[in-house]
């Protein structure tokens, strides 16, 4: 079972694993990076570097994807890297994701969507990805980013208030409140996940609370398509009674919160 938690070094990066690792602006990217792309070889992984073009002067050159030049989405193009990996005799994928945000507002949903394709990939797949992030997010959309990401590595303000990661065939398990603060990228979470497949399972062992402004938001996510079900296993008491007296356990409402 896949469990979050916080890396000290790119050298604990295991299989299925998917890193959020913040970078500082005065580190060296390439210095960091080495020790990944060199464990790769000694293992027999495959090593995909995905950055800007300017990596392609580097010594990993023959290694890098641009994402401006990539024919369809990143997930795809992973995707065919690890299919080519294990045709070609390698052990397992890695990933290592150069991430430059850029400055639209519109960049951090797209982000988000992103980043939650490349932890079902992970997860599914059994590839290492990391997600190398510059110093320069701001707060919110960095929390955002790290809410899909199980594990973290570097210099950060702490965990996010709520993670959502892949459990295997299971579903998603959820941690953590769901507050107004990430209400918005719940859901969007939810409606990325329920326009892939018409039943969304979300295991709740681990949720504290959600508050009105996030049942608000799972409530919408849930109506957002026809013929969806979002369904909560392992949600606390608080939860339930939560729910039931906010007005959100009506036929309407696909959701089924389960204890």
């Amino acid at each position: 079972m896949r469990a979050s938690r916080t890396l000290a070094t790119l050298d604990e990066v295991d299989a299925g694993d998917h890193v959020c690792q913040m970078l500082k602006r005065t580190d060296d990217v390439v210095g960091r990076s080495r020790a990944f792309v060199a464990d790769g070889a000694l293992h027999g992984d495959k090593v995909v570097v995905v950055g800007p073009a300017f990596h392609r002067g580097s010594e990993f050159a023959p290694l890098v994807l641009d994402p401006a030049r990539l024919d369809g989405s990143l997930l795809a193009a992973v995707r065919r890297e690890a299919a080519n990996a294990d045709r070609e005799g390698f052990r397992s994928l890695r990933v290592l994701h150069h991430v430059t945000p850029g400055c639209r507002p519109e960049r951090a949903t797209e982000l988000l969507r992103s980043e939650l394709d490349l932890e079902e990939f992970a997860a599914d797949t059994g590839a290492m990805v990391v997600c190398a992030y510059s110093g320069d997010l701001d707060l919110t959309t960095l929390r955002q980013i790290q809410c899909v990401h199980p594990h973290r590595l570097g210099s950060s303000p702490g965990p996010p208030a709520f993670q959502v990661y892949r459990a295997g065939k299971e579903g998603w398990t959820v941690s953590g409140t769901i507050d107004s603060e990430g209400a918005g990228a719940f859901a969007t979470i939810l409606c990325t996940l329920l326009a892939q497949t018409a039943t969304v399972r979300l295991l709740c062992h681990t949720v504290e609370f959600f508050d009105a402004a996030g049942m608000g938001a799972l409530a919408d996510a849930a109506r957002h398509l026809p013929d969806r079900k979002v369904i909560l296993e392992g949600t606390n008491d608080t939860v339930r009674l939560a729910w039931e007296l906010s007005g959100f356990a009506v036929p309407d409402i696909p959701v089924v919160i389960a204890s």
